[in-house]
């Protein structure tokens, strides 16, 4: 596989968010970091056991938790359908997800049960409720991490990515921030796919997207966020999404993290500056700023994301994506991919999505 093309980095952007799951398997949810340092030593730099009595107890290092099932599950609907078909990654949920849970949190692949997919279950086997009416209001990350493949296989497509990622988040999370929140993350995945940089002009070329009606964010405001003279005409763009600061934020971690005035150090204690919680609101700034930090090292990117405790796989995770569509999975350590439990289909998985996602673009 040649470097640096969009193939290897759509195929290094999936696998990157295999290995972030499977590294924060054993140090998931570590809010004490006394207590992380005492299990885990004073530094990770592989895949762990989980440790009796915490989460995902009795799984192995280098296995996947259910996020990363659940991911493997949408790609592998994506692969065979060659786009999102939205009934058939419902059947699979149906067929291949929920008969396995309990509706408890300790249950099911991986060994644990979020929030959303708890409800979802209640709603699903419990309640019988038709897909449409299965959002619940989980305020987490939970469906960034399933969408993003998403986001690698409709990369050169904006408003289609955005059409999916929406339809895909509201079957289990239905609270209008959030699906805002999720979907600005897969149009950053989807411009670094392309070969954009992650930096402080990235927002901009996003906001050039909604006001070509491409992403569906409400704005008012001119180029540059220059405000409207008297007497222009309404500049209002009427989005699906309030506001367009979800595609804002990345470009303002992105300046921090270059900013020598600005330092986190060591790096991994973004975890502690933007909250070690589930909520997307803590996640996404220490993803963004660790993914631009570290935007040519991925070992960096992804040990300082684990290190940092707290929901720790999550942040691995999206921090792992971002950067894998950074280097290309022809530059992350073969030692990650090797130490990752079905490495050979989850790569297969990820080289038949990325030859779906045609280029178009000059870097």
């Amino acid at each position: 596989m040649l470097e640096n093309t969009i193939h290897d980095r759509a195929a290094g952007a999936i696998m990157g968010a295999f290995i972030g799951d499977a590294m924060a398997l054993g140090p998931h949810w570590y809010y004490d970091l006394d207590e992380l340092r005492q299990d885990y030593g004073e530094w990770i730099t592989d895949y762990t056991d989980p440790r009796p009595g915490r989460y995902h107890a009795g799984l192995k290092a280098g296995q996947l938790s259910q996020a990363g099932f659940i991911l493997k599950l949408t790609l592998r609907s994506l692969v065979d359908c060659g786009r999102y078909d939205e009934a058939d990654f419902c059947r699979r949920m149906d067929e291949e997800l929920l008969p396995l849970l309990d509706g408890t949190p300790i249950s099911g692949p991986g060994g644990y049960t979020s929030q959303s997919i708890r409800e979802l279950w209640r709603q699903r086997v419990q309640q019988k409720l038709p897909w449409d009416q299965t959002g619940g209001n989980a305020d987490d990350t939970e469906a960034i991490e399933r969408t993003l493949s998403l986001a690698v296989r409709y990369a050169l497509e904006p408003a289609q990515l955005a059409r999916v990622i929406t339809a895909n988040t509201i079957l289990t999370q239905k609270d209008a921030t959030i699906v805002s929140m999720t979907v600005a993350y897969g149009a950053v995945l989807g411009m670094l796919v392309q070969g954009h940089a992650l930096n402080e002009h990235l927002s901009g070329k996003l906001m050039r997207l909604v006001n070509k009606g491409e992403l569906p964010f409400h704005h008012i405001t001119g180029d540059n966020l220059q405000p409207p003279r008297p007497g222009d005409p309404d500049p209002s763009h009427a989005g699906l999404f309030a506001s367009p600061d979800a595609l804002l934020t990345p470009s303002y971690l992105a300046a921090a993290a270059v900013d020598p005035d600005i330092r986190i150090e060591p790096a991994w204690k973004a975890s502690i500056v933007y909250g070690m919680p589930c909520a997307i609101y803590h996640q996404l700034p220490a993803v963004y700023y660790l993914a631009a930090r570290f935007h040519d090292d991925f070992e960096s990117a992804l040990l300082h994301a684990v290190n940092g405790g707290g929901q720790n796989q999550a942040r691995a995770t999206l921090a792992g994506a971002l950067v894998g569509a950074q280097v290309g999975l022809s530059r992350i350590p073969q030692r990650f991919i090797d130490g990752l439990e079905d490495s050979a289909t989850l790569c297969n998985l990820a080289d038949r999505l990325a030859a779906g996602v045609q280029p178009t673009f000059q870097a």
